[in-house]
């Protein structure tokens, strides 16, 4: 068994766990928290014995193998670094890092300390995903590509009311595009690879983040357009346009229904069971890949093209994080 520790004391780490012990090849045995109350709080709930309000201490601790990281995302390079630099394999929430050269130096580390770095976007370990990619043949040759991810935020009612939340504050590099946009932007890598050229276009709020915005990635003979918003719900399904049929997607952070409408056919639903805590792949790929001892593997690639695409359109919208500087 793995044993892991956990930084972030959230809705997702309980996840994280939850997903852990299902895998049955990691087992969580430490939480860190900024303090040693909420660190003890939640490891109780988990019946988990270690805590730790030093990540210094934690890092170097012998009783942990690995870790996984879901503080805010202006964090995670930095706290992923000291994790990486003491010999640990680490699991990281999306986005990884807070820009490209942070990605990149997290990645060359990595690799220089014989660890895995591995960012956590769910989506593309899911099984329906490998349904999506394995049936693009399916409906000829790819004409276009509709990613639809908006999502009305928990937390925005506060942001109009005058409080500054995290989610929306671009000191903890938060925004539509970095927390949202990631998940269509990551599926489009994984199954195109990069594109030929992309725009942006985003609205960016008072505090300097953005609400909602566009990506359009182009690939020469199709496009992908990709929609995202922390300030709006979207209803409708994604899709995969070829000249033969197409590939309806439900939502594409989950990728649970999937249907293939061929042109003069019946329409066939070709998604499969998956697990209600989808986390459970992504955890699984994470302790295969350590017991693999691969140090190279492919998800580095997407994510260096995605944190590429990411930095250059912030740049274009005006988003701007105090790791840029």
């Amino acid at each position: 068994m793995l044993r892991v520790a956990t930084v972030g004391t959230n809705w997702i780490t309980d996840s994280f766990i939850e997903a852990a012990q299902q895998t049955g090849k990691i087992n969580p045995v430490a939480v860190y928290s900024r303090t040693m109350e909420s660190a003890e709080n939640f490891a109780r709930k988990h019946q988990i014995k270690r805590c730790f309000d030093d990540l210094e201490a934690m890092a170097n601790s012998d009783d942990i193998d690995a870790v996984y990281i879901a503080s805010p995302n202006a964090f995670h390079a930095s706290q992923a670094e000291i994790f990486i630099r003491a010999g640990k394999h680490v699991m990281v929430e999306k986005p990884m890092a807070s820009n490209i050269q942070e990605a990149e130096a997290l990645i060359e580390l990595a690799q220089a300390k014989n660890v895995v770095v591995f960012e956590a976007l769910k989506t593309t370990y899911n099984p329906n995903f490998a349904v999506v990619r394995n049936s693009l043949s399916k409906i000829g040759r790819l004409r276009k590509a509709y990613f639809s991810f908006c999502q009305y935020s928990s937390r925005y009612d506060r942001y109009l009311n005058g409080d500054n939340p995290n989610t929306f504050n671009p000191e903890f590099a938060n925004g539509s595009l970095m927390d949202i946009g990631i998940y269509p932007l990551s599926v489009a890598i994984a199954l195109f690879g990069e594109p030929q050229s992309f725009t942006a276009q985003g609205t960016l709020l008072d505090s300097g983040v953005d609400a909602h915005g566009t990506l359009v990635l182009h690939y020469g003979d199709f496009d992908t357009v990709i929609t995202h918003s922390k300030v709006s719900d979207s209803k409708i399904p994604c899709e995969l346009q070829g000249e033969l049929g197409t590939l309806v997607i439900d939502t594409i952070a989950e990728c649970r229904n999937i249907v293939i409408h061929r042109r003069n056919e019946s329409d066939v639903t070709l998604s499969r069971f998956q697990a209600k805590n989808t986390m459970q792949y992504e955890v699984a790929e994470f302790a295969r890949l350590i017991e693999g001892k691969d140090y190279y593997h492919s998800g580095l690639e997407r994510s260096r093209i995605v944190h590429t695409i990411i930095t250059v359109a912030r740049e274009i919208i005006g988003i701007r994080y105090p790791a840029d500087s």
